[in-house]
């Protein structure tokens, strides 16, 4: 007896690429609806914009404000360029208020007073709270729909409650306590209000201990916390002690994605919101710049070569080792620049401890100098016969290394003081300290041994 594979996200997604490579759309309308609006969204991620509009069409107007806040930025504001008004506004009924927060800042300016008014006044003043905070914020991420309850009442009043509701947030794990001044108090897991004994007081059986979020702590901490104390939901609260909502881990795992997603493509000057079919002039433009910076340190590079001009030409053994000592330099530096760069996201590197961490790559950079230099040495005054050659190699590459140690800790520690992302600017700064150094080490020692 065979069962069938189960189908997979990813089988599903390359099914309805096919059907729309084949030109057979239509037969996949059904299909696409059925999928979760994260996945309709990563579908029209994945294709080309004239395929997206085709997909577009078809996904069912009920699901069209849920998809487009799972879509990036660019992507986003590329379908809502290409919908009506009044489709617009039915794309936004009844979104969560959360949600709808992160979609309303990527609406035309005329639409955002329509939105408004087509909601009740109690969403209108729930969106603006969210609204009042910044995005990249727990007030930001938050949703207010916690259920509250107060301490002095028993869990079988709290039970009672709950059936009276008939349904709860999604992803509710814990209610939050409260006192009668709406102040912040603990959380009840909905695990004890069901294994406790229901003459007990929320007072006696809540954990008090789980504290609150400030609305203005940033999105990262926010998902460290969440990491470090294996939560699900945590409360919001504002300085004077008020319950403002509660942030769920499906909010902290966007961010945790979004926060990796920023780190790689950071390094190479690219943004994470940059759509990955945009057109060719766009994508040009953009990478133009940070093409440009490199192209600057790129000559600066080539000025301490151009300085050094006469020894190579003495000397053109010195011209064929110059890519190793950069290449040496350059990846050593990035190894160490990639963890303090790593460090300060999860909060482990500082000031107090810089020192420290200087020290030991300093270290680790002599240990590997010393068997790397000594190799290549080894190599190179072999390969051209001359003893000399190889020991300068041998010392451009230990004070490369030492070099590249001592700029992969410094550069994200100072770029971080003055307020610049190291993953954007640290690598570009590091190559171009390598390479300077890497070469006017070489040449250097080159043109006092050899000339």
């Amino acid at each position: 007896m065979t069962t069938e594979a189960p189908v997979t996200k990813i089988s599903r997604l390359a099914a309805l690429r096919s059907a729309l490579e084949r030109g057979t759309m239509r037969h996949g309308q059904r299909m696409i609806n059925s999928l979760h609006p994260a996945e309709i969204a990563s579908l029209i991620e994945s294709l080309p914009p004239a395929k997206r509009e085709i997909v577009w069409e078809f996904v069912d107007p009920e699901l069209e404000g849920d998809v487009l806040v799972e879509l990036n930025e660019e992507v986003r504001a590329e379908l809502i360029g290409g919908m009506d008004a009044d489709e617009l506004i039915a794309a936004t009924e009844g979104m969560e208020v959360d949600d709808l927060a992160d979609l309303i800042g990527d609406l035309p300016e005329t639409l955002n007073e329509r939105v408004l008014r087509s909601m009740d006044a109690q969403d209108r003043e729930r969106l603006s709270a969210v609204l009042g905070f910044e995005q990249d914020s727990a007030g930001g991420l938050m949703n207010l729909d916690a259920v509250t309850i107060r301490p002095d009442v028993t869990l079988e009043v709290v039970i009672r409650y709950l059936r009276m509701r008939a349904e709860l947030p999604d992803r509710t794990d814990r209610l939050f306590v409260v006192n009668r001044y709406d102040q912040y108090l603990g959380g009840l897991d909905l695990t004890r209000l069901l294994t406790e004994d229901p003459e007990r007081t929320v007072g006696e059986v809540m954990d008090s201990t789980v504290e609150g979020i400030a609305p203005e702590a940033p999105a990262r901490e926010v998902a460290k916390l969440f990491e470090d104390r294996d939560l699900v939901s945590a409360a919001v609260v504002s300085s004077d002690g008020k319950l403002l909502g509660r942030i769920t881990i499906d909010d902290v795992v966007d961010v945790i994605r979004e926060e990796a997603d920023h780190s790689v493509l950071s390094m190479a000057g690219l943004d994470e919101d940059e759509d990955m079919f945009a057109g060719v002039v766009r994508s040009a433009r953009r990478r133009a710049v940070w093409l440009g910076v490199n192209l600057a340190t790129a000559f600066l590079a080539a000025n301490v070569v151009g300085l050094f001009e006469a020894t190579i030409e003495k000397v053109v053994a010195l011209a064929v080792l110059m890519p190793i000592v950069a290449s040496m330099g350059g990846i050593a530096g990035s190894q160490t620049l990639v963890l303090i760069i790593r460090g300060i996201a999860l909060g482990q590197v500082e000031d107090a401890n810089a020192r420290w961490l200087l020290i030991r790559e300093i270290l680790v950079g002599m240990f590997n100098g010393l068997f790397v230099a000594g190799l290549v040495g080894l190599a190179a005054g072999l390969w051209f016969h001359e003893w000399k050659i190889g020991a300068i190699i041998c010392g451009a590459l230990m004070i490369n290394l030492l070099a590249a140690a001592i700029t992969g800790v410094s550069v994200p520690l100072v770029l971080k003081r003055f307020g610049v992302d190291p993953a954007l600017a640290g690598g570009v700064i590091l190559t171009t300290f390598t390479d300077c150094i890497g070469f006017a080490s070489l040449l250097g020692l080159g043109t006092l041994f050899l000339t």
